[in-house]
């Protein structure tokens, strides 16, 4: 840990309130512009809102912190997209592609390539971390345990989300007297119905390749276990080897990790600007109010539900904060769980999670803890029933987003996952789909806070059960760890 400088750290604060002092003023003078208050120019304002981030730039550039690099390339990349769209997404954002015309090289690669390597770290992380965990400890009636207590919780703070979103958007009313647009060309959403039969099949593996090269976590957790379990039972002359062997693996992707993050602002900031050049401001005005309902539900349930929790589990709000900054910030700027996991892992286990428990809890409730996703699902269905002004009851309501829940716990690999299931969904109770693909309009940005919240709730629920079990705080963490992650940063 570095030591404190009280010169530096006092210059760093200056550098802070220099920035955002830059910012806040970059952003007033832009909103004054845009209402006709101050008459600049298109090409002042640009200057104004570059010379704010450069100064942004300085800080994090002296801050040294991953998590401030994060931020702030997150400010740069929307600036980008927003003041060079055509740069950002490789065409005219007025001229829409032609079908079948190839995509054009944009700021999308570089967050591609940033996901691509995120996402060969889960399965070896994952597989190595949970079966040292298990079989080291050789401790099977625990993981029982955690499982039935992980199950629990998980149903009961889904099951609060679901009637968050419910409440949200029956006050907000936001899709009553939508009309659809004209010649509206909807994009092309592969459906799938799953039975009851598919959802359990789908939480085991048929083979263990394929589970791993589609990224189906919870099908890479299912294996684990039961190669654990296989493994601890082994006598130790012929246990210790493998388990040798696998604690370098974790260790080693636990390496891999910090060197593919020194990679996330740029990923990061990619992603950004790709949206922003690709969305534009224009399409919230129309659907604003369906978006605003979404945030406002989320904030709702982080204090109300979540930040309850934490208090009654005695969680150490202002570490755990300071440790789900980054994890939260790359799934916000990417709109992909799996591409904070790693970091969330590094980032609990260095809170005091054992790591057996961060192996167990995290990746499990990826499939049954999603509770951003949960809130959108029930607001967004009973939106789709607003918009085609068709009324449901209190009672039909609830078997709808119930249904939601239910299906979506299988369907976390296939793209626009929310989208697929309620087009599903949307069709089993004959509504119709065009205020689905309405959304599809603003569904990146709706994705982005669904999907940081998804990974708020899951370190907090790994933090939850290591407390439960009466583990949280017992073991060190890896000095592989806290090196990514040190426990306090300097000011």
């Amino acid at each position: 840990m570095p030591e404190h400088n009280p010169a530096r750290s006092n210059s760093l604060k200056n550098l802070l309130l220099v920035s955002f002092a830059a910012i806040t003023l970059a952003a007033f003078i832009t909103v004054a512009a845009d209402y006709g208050m101050l008459s600049l120019s298109a090409g002042t304002l640009i200057g104004v809102r570059w010379i704010a981030l450069a100064v942004a730039s300085a800080y994090a550039f002296k801050k040294r912190s991953l998590t401030t690099w994060i931020i702030v390339s997150m400010l740069i990349g929307a600036e980008f997209g927003h003041d060079f769209p055509r740069w950002a997404i490789g065409h005219d954002p007025g001229v829409p592609l032609a079908k079948g015309v190839p995509e054009p090289l944009s700021a999308k690669i570089l967050s591609q390539i940033f996901l691509r390597l995120i996402k060969t770290i889960i399965a070896p992380l994952i597989f190595s971390t949970l079966v040292v965990g298990i079989a080291g400890h050789s401790d099977l009636k625990q993981v029982g345990r955690m499982g039935i207590k992980a199950l629990i919780y998980f149903e009961v703070v889904t099951t609060l989300a679901l009637f968050i979103g419910l409440g949200a958007i029956n006050f907000s009313k936001a899709g009553v007297g939508l009309q659809p647009p004209q010649n509206m060309q909807a994009d092309e959403v592969k459906t799938v119905k799953q039975s009851p039969a598919d959802v359990i099949l789908h939480i085991f593996p048929e083979n263990i390749a394929k589970s791993v090269a589609e990224g189906e976590v919870l099908q890479v957790v299912v294996f684990s276990v039961i190669f654990a379990a296989g493994l601890a039972l082994l006598a130790e002359n012929k246990r210790r080897p493998l388990l040798t062997v696998l604690e370098s693996l974790s260790e080693t992707m636990f390496k891999f990790t910090n060197i593919v993050m020194l990679f996330a602002p740029i990923g990061v900031g990619a992603a950004i600007a790709y949206t922003v050049g690709q969305m534009g401001l224009g399409v919230l005005k129309n659907l604003f109010q369906l978006l605003a309902t979404l945030y406002v539900a989320l904030i709702i349930f982080l204090v109300c539900v979540l930040f309850p929790i934490a208090l009654i589990a005695r969680v150490p709000l202002k570490r755990f904060v300071r440790a789900i900054a980054e994890p939260a910030s790359i799934a916000f700027a990417t709109a992909s769980s799996e591409a904070a996991l790693p970091r969330a892992m590094e980032a609990m286990e260095a809170l005091g999670v054992p790591r057996q428990v961060v192996a167990f809890v995290m990746p499990t409730g990826y499939s049954f803890n999603l509770d951003g996703s949960t809130l959108y699902l029930s607001l967004a269905s009973i939106f789709v029933a607003q918009a085609a002004g068709i009324h449901f009851t209190f009672g039909q309501q609830l078997l709808m987003v119930f249904t939601l829940m239910l299906t979506s716990k299988g369907v976390a690999g296939i793209p626009r996952a929310t989208l697929v299931i309620l087009l599903g969904t949307a069709d089993s109770f004959h509504l119709p789909s065009w205020p689905i693909f309405l959304i599809l309009g603003i569904d990146a940005l709706m994705d982005m806070a669904r999907t940081s919240v998804n990974v708020v709730g899951n370190c907090l629920a790994t933090v939850v059960i290591a407390r439960w079990e009466g583990e949280f705080g017992k073991e060190p963490a890896s000095p592989v760890v806290l090196e990514a992650i040190p426990t306090s940063e300097p000011a």
